[in-house]
Formats: structure tokens, sequence, C-alpha cells
């Protein structure tokens, strides 16, 4: 398969798959804030798509050009996994610190809403794993038109 082809298919599975997510978080959401904007909802219903093609994008890189180290699919899911879900934390601050205090328990030791960045390296190593076993990783040296 030409390498521009894998990309291709290699985002619009990560869309898929992240819209798989997106689906889930839509509907579990109301179970942990009753009050829960459709806004809200609908974002984190869009954020995973969103997620999944930034995945599926960056696994072209199999090695870090810059810092000359290979970057295996587990380091680059949860690295743009874990700064997507940096990004949604701060964007959303407020109901991801109602929805955190809701499922881990208003005394426990993991309140911070910070722990969604863990959530989303999880989510994109696991999306990265799915789409380098698919479609593979890595720009070729020799591309077909």
């Amino acid at each position: 398969m030409p390498p521009q082809k894998a990309l291709i298919y290699r985002v619009g599975a990560g869309k898929a798959i992240g819209f798989a997510f997106g689906l889930i978080a839509f509907f579990l959401i109301p179970y942990f804030i009753s009050d829960a904007s459709l806004i809200f909802r609908s974002a984190v219903l869009l954020w995973y798509p969103t997620l999944g093609a930034i995945v599926g994008m960056f696994g072209i890189f199999a090695y870090h050009p810059v810092l000359s180290f290979p970057m295996p699919w587990w380091f680059r899911g949860a690295i743009v996994g874990a700064w997507m879900n940096f990004v949604l934390t701060l964007f959303a601050y407020d109901q991801i610190c109602t929805m955190v205090v809701v499922m881990m328990g208003e005394y426990s030791a993991y309140i911070s809403p910070f722990v969604m960045v863990i959530e989303g390296a999880l989510v994109g190593a696991f999306m990265d794993f799915f789409l380098t076993r698919w479609f593979g990783e890595g720009w070729s040296d020799k591309v077909d038109p």
C-alpha cells in the first residue's frame, strides 16, 4: 500500500475508533454528571474523533527527526493522547472536576481532574496500537504515485 494511502486510512480509522470512544463518553457522562450540558457532551463526542485523527497523522513518525530516537506506537499514541486530554481538561476544567469527584469520590487520592491526562494516554496508545497493526507506521523511502 502506498504511504499516502496508508496515512489516509490511518486517519480515517483513527476517527472511527475515536468516534466510538466519543459515543461511549456521550452516553456515560449523564450517569456521572446529572446536569451535564448537551454542549459539553457534544464537545466530548467530537473531541475523540479529533484525537483519533491526530494519532493517525502522528503515526508517520516512527523516528523523531530532531532528537534522533525511535518512537514506537505506545510512545506516540500515549504522548498525543495525554497532550490532547490535557488541553481538554484546561478547556472544560469545571465539568471535569465535577465528573472526577463523582467517579472517584470526594476524599479520593486521585481527585485531580488531570487524571484525564492518564485516560488520554491510555486511549491514545490503544488507538495507535490498532492503527499501527492495521496500516503500519512511518514513511517508506520509496513513494509510489
